[in-house]
């Protein structure tokens, strides 16, 4: 099951999975442009049929999953690919740009993974691939946006350690292509003649090799994780964490907090925006970010 799987990367993603073998549901909004998909893919002598589906619709999405399992018997993957952008900074967010955002990128992505989970748990397996972006890392003129995102990365994070019992895997790729995102910043920054943060992109299909492994079986072990793809660059989101060493003392009052800034803090205090760490295994096996590794900024 793949939602956005009208256009854009999830598209790309249909047409992957259903080379590699997978019967696919392309679940869009738009229904004619999950039939186009789905006729396309069927053309090439795959599996694949469409469903229209608004993911911010609770017993929509609902139906969108049980459909799936009352035809096939059983959902094996889920692509939460459907999403939606606005620009716009803290001062020109308006109730309805923020609103309609979490809509969709974050109630949508949550309703139909529950309705998924709950399918996937009861047959013992599945694998469920998220979409986030590095907007969540901040990015001017898309903080809200890049909030929805980070909201989607936290339930990363917790679903896949609350369904690892059920033998389910939540995972999500934080993807770069030429879509009608790109579009929606393109005119944002022309209409104010603000600079473009990218100004080359790939083709969205190239994203849909990294989420066709997540699903797969190839992936068994992997959970929890975010996988950013951009373009020719493979890497991995770190997770949020508390920085090693912890400062440990009776109390914190004014004067010892500035000073343990002072004195250590400071130094170690992290860039804002989308950057690049380094990390490096530690004694035991653990990954462990190092204090002494100037962070680059990309």
């Amino acid at each position: 099951m793949v939602t956005g799987g009208g256009r854009g990367v999830g598209a790309g993603v249909c047409r992957e999975v259903a080379r590699l073998g997978a019967n696919v549901v392309v679940a869009d909004i738009d229904d004619a442009k999950a039939i186009a998909v789905a006729d396309e893919i069927t053309a090439a002598g795959n599996r694949a049929e469409a469903r229209a589906c608004d993911v911010a619709d609770w017993h929509a999405a609902a139906a969108l999953i049980a459909g799936c399992v009352d035809r096939h018997g059983r959902i094996d993957g889920l692509v939460n690919a459907a999403g939606l952008m606005r620009m716009g900074t803290l001062v020109e967010m308006t109730e309805g740009l923020f609103d309609a955002m979490f809509t969709v990128n974050v109630a949508g992505t949550a309703y139909c993974a529950h309705h998924a989970a709950i399918a996937m748990s009861a047959q013992g397996s599945g694998a469920i691939v998220n979409f986030v972006s590095g907007s969540q890392m901040g990015i001017p003129e898309m903080g809200a946006y890049g909030a929805s995102k980070g909201a989607v990365a936290s339930f990363t994070y917790t679903w896949a350690l609350e369904l690892a019992g059920a033998g389910v895997r939540v995972n999500a790729v934080s993807p770069m292509g030429m879509t009608r995102m790109v579009d929606v910043a393109t005119t944002y920054h022309d209409e104010r003649s603000l600079p473009h943060h990218v100004n080359v992109m790939p083709d969205p299909s190239a994203n849909a090799g990294t989420i066709s492994f997540l699903l797969s079986d190839r992936a068994k072990d992997i959970t929890g994780q975010i996988v950013r793809v951009e373009g020719n660059l493979l890497s991995l989101i770190v997770h949020p964490a508390i920085a090693a060493p912890v400062l440990d003392r009776p109390e914190w009052d004014f004067e010892s907090v500035a000073d343990a800034f002072d004195r250590d803090l400071r130094a170690r205090l992290l860039p804002v925006g989308v950057s690049s760490l380094e990390v490096r295994p530690a004694a035991g096996g653990t990954n462990m970010w190092h204090a002494e590794d100037a962070p680059t900024k990309r």
